[in-house]
């Protein structure tokens, strides 16, 4: 059984806060807060729960202690990605965190596959939201606005009490930058962003965040990962479980892992000239062998670095080798891109 009410007379994030520069440094070398609303919130409860979502998602469900999350994504049958999501074992429920635009699809497809599973289904982005929080400093600034929290490793959360607020604080797996989050009720978001800022964080909109993205190489459903790709040419493999038993596509990722690489990769490229569009192909020698899926101009210290990420066809992925998007010139690069998370300032 599914509760399918879609959240509504939501305020986007803000862009900026009139200096996109300053707002990517206090990510890098200080410590940025920034809304989360953007997040949807879903909570399974019921008996079959744990063994319901491992049959549905590409992750390990069932061995998932109560505290811990994972990140996974949710196949058709032919093995092509309709969602990406993260998974929390709360103990009593499950809850799953997903990008907004992804509600309604992962609603649907919960709803077709319950059957007579004992597996309740709602839509809790009304009742809880979050603000992220990332940078160098910021467990210091975390101290200052009155948490005390354990340690914690990426993707594990714990329930604090603060300024008599329940907070879950949660732990981020993005490995180039320390980052949390911080669930709690909507009306109280307004009173814990300002403890924050009083504490050190400078505000970050969502232009800052999307560099951030994509300097650390982090690929984005509906952008970077679109349905028509694999599992396995996403890069993605903290995604993947290979021993975890049947789950909806896993015949065609378990096909794929047996028999080899996938002919295309997600990677990243370093550009000299004009950032290319969106979408727009590589080629090599006259011919196709990629594509542009996200690119950003950083203000960094020796200047602004072009970058892009996107895919590219295996055989050609050599180190070095130049490729053209019309009159700019492509080069394969690592990611999350070198020297971005090492200290380097604007």
């Amino acid at each position: 059984m599914t509760s399918t009410a879609i959240r509504s007379n939501r305020v986007a994030p803000v862009a900026d806060f009139g200096n996109v520069r300053a707002e990517f440094q206090a990510l890098l070398s200080g410590c940025g807060v920034y809304d989360r609303s953007a997040r949807a919130k879903i909570t399974l409860t019921g008996g079959d729960r744990v063994r319901w979502l491992n049959g549905m998602v590409t992750n390990n469900i069932r061995d998932l202690a109560p505290g811990r999350g994972a990140y996974a994504f949710l196949l058709n049958p032919q093995g092509h990605i309709l969602a990406d999501l993260y998974a929390y074992n709360r103990g009593d429920s499950l809850m799953i965190d997903a990008d907004q635009s992804q509600l309604e699809k992962l609603l649907s497809t919960f709803d077709h596959y319950i059957i007579m599973d004992d597996v309740e289904v709602a839509n809790v982005s009304d009742k809880l939201t979050a603000l992220g929080i990332a940078g160098p400093r910021v467990r210091e600034v975390l101290r200052a606005a009155g948490f005390e929290i354990s340690e914690l490793e990426p993707l594990q959360f714990v329930d604090v009490p603060w300024q008599n607020v329940a907070v879950s604080v949660v732990r981020g797996d993005n490995p180039s930058v320390e980052s949390y989050e911080l669930w709690l009720s909507p009306d109280q978001v307004t009173v814990l962003r300002d403890a924050l800022t009083k504490a050190g964080a400078a505000p970050v909109g969502t232009a800052a965040l999307e560099l951030l993205r994509i300097a650390a190489g982090i690929p984005r459903y509906g952008q970077d990962i679109r349905e028509r790709d694999l599992p396995q040419e996403t890069e993605q493999e903290r995604a993947l479980h290979f021993s975890k038993g049947c789950y909806i596509g896993q015949e065609i990722v378990e096909r794929i892992r047996s028999r080899g690489n996938v002919h295309r990769k997600f990677t990243g490229f370093e550009i000299q000239g004009e950032l290319p569009a969106l979408v727009s192909k590589i080629q090599s020698d006259g011919r196709d062998i990629g594509e542009i899926t996200s690119v950003a101009s950083l203000p960094l210290a020796g200047g602004e670095r072009a970058v892009a990420l996107g895919y590219m066809r295996r055989e050609v992925a050599a180190p070095g080798k130049q490729f053209q998007v019309g009159n700019t010139r492509l080069s394969l690069a690592a990611l999350p891109f070198s020297k971005i998370f090492q200290g380097e300032k604007l």
